[in-house]
Order: C-alpha cells, then structure tokens, then sequence
C-alpha cells in the first residue's frame, strides 16, 4: 500500500495525514474482498526495514494501528472477516499487541475472508524463522533434514495453511517487491497501480480483478499447453 506520504506531501499535509488517509481506504478493499469471496486479503501495512523511519512517524504509524484494530471491529464481524496478523511481534509496543490479540480472538471463528496484516513483517525475516524451527526440530531429533520440502518450509512460513496469492497489486507506481511474501508470490500475477493507496477504490480494485481475469497463467507450462481464458462473465 504505497504513496500514503507523497498523498499527503502533494496536498500540503504532513506524512501522518496521508497514513490516516491510507487506513481509510482500507475500510471498502476489504469489504470488497468479502463480498467477493475471496479466501484471503494480505495487507502490507509495515515492514521490518520502516523502523528506520523518522521517530514521530513510526509513533503515528502505532497509534494509528490501535485506533484501526478498535475501529474496525465491527467491519469484521459483520463482514464474517479473520483477522491474522503475519510478521515479528518483538518490538511492537504492548498497545498494538493487545488490540492485535483482542481482534484475533474476536475473529477466530469466522469463516469468510482472512485478512492477513502484515506489520513487522520482511519476507527474508519470515523465511529466516521458518528455516531456525525446522533446525530446531533437526537438532531435537524431530525431523529428518532429509524430509525437508516445500510443502514442509510453507508450513513454517507466518502464511501457514493459507493459500498463495494469486494476485499481488501494488500502488504508486511502484516496480518492485520490497521484501515482501518473496516465497509465496513465486506464481502470483503483477498489478501496478499508478495511484496512491489513499486513491485506490474498489473500482480501481475491480480492474486489477478485470486484468487478472484475461491473465493465461503458465506456472512453467509452454503457453501452447495452456487452454485459453474465457472472457465470458461468470
């Protein structure tokens, strides 16, 4: 979700109007999303590497999750949303750790749309501590380092049990990945948006979906082999 500061600088305002901005648009995404029926939702909301980010900011950036994770209850809940969140709790302050637990238990019954938030979360991190419990277990003689797999390093991952991304937008323009599900965005189709994220709206939402749609994934086949894709509505 990038661009919340250029939002705000273009418009006059600091950095932390544009992160406001920012969560405000998460609200119709995700509700979007639900309403679709989609399996799950990750949100990028803060990186391992934004604590190098002016002190002030990052205090906005923590205050703001606490005001979200209250406010948005009741979106989860009517919206039958699972609230994850992905990412090292070490260094969160307590605050935004007792919201998190509270929406997370409040949620952990539903069945619809899991919304991944991803805060303090850098997919090398994320692979990093997949990797140390598998050594854990080698080393407590619970695993054969001979049965290690893919499908044995996605259960360690914060991911676990979820299904891969299908689709990965990213706003602002932006052309790279920043660290972010690097092992479980291997087969995922790009979507770059030119808009901010405090600019992004579920129609904008819809033609990610509409561009996704008319996509002919591969996943390492020849194109040949790949029936085409009806542009048929469902």
């Amino acid at each position: 979700m990038d661009g919340n500061g250029r939002w705000a600088t273009r418009r006059g305002l600091p950095r932390a109007a544009g992160h406001a901005a920012g969560a405000e648009a998460v609200r119709p995404i995700v509700t979007r999303c639900a309403q679709l029926g989609l399996d799950a939702l990750t949100l990028y909301s803060f990186s391992t590497e934004n604590w190098a980010r002016n002190a002030d900011e990052v205090d906005a950036l923590m205050s703001l999750y606490v005001q979200y994770l209250v406010s948005e209850r009741p979106l989860f809940l009517e919206n039958n949303v699972r609230l994850v969140q992905i990412g090292r709790r070490d260094g969160l302050p307590p605050a935004v750790l007792d919201e998190l637990d509270r929406s997370v238990e409040l949620t952990a019954h539903h069945t619809g749309l899991t919304l991944n938030l991803a805060i303090n979360y850098g997919s090398r991190a994320e692979i990093t501590d997949a990797v140390r419990a598998l050594c854990r277990d080698a080393a407590d003689g619970r695993l054969d380092p001979a049965e290690v797999d893919e499908a044995l390093i996605s259960q360690r991952l914060y991911t676990a049990g979820q299904p891969d991304p299908d689709l990965l937008i990213r706003t602002a323009g932006e052309m790279r990945l920043s660290n972010y599900l690097l092992w479980q965005i291997s087969y995922a189709e790009l979507f770059v948006a030119d808009v901010c994220w405090p600019d992004f709206n579920a129609p904008q939402l819809e033609a990610a979906f509409e561009a996704y749609r008319l996509r002919r994934r591969k996943f390492g086949a020849v194109a040949e082999e790949i029936a085409p894709v009806s542009t048929d509505s469902a």
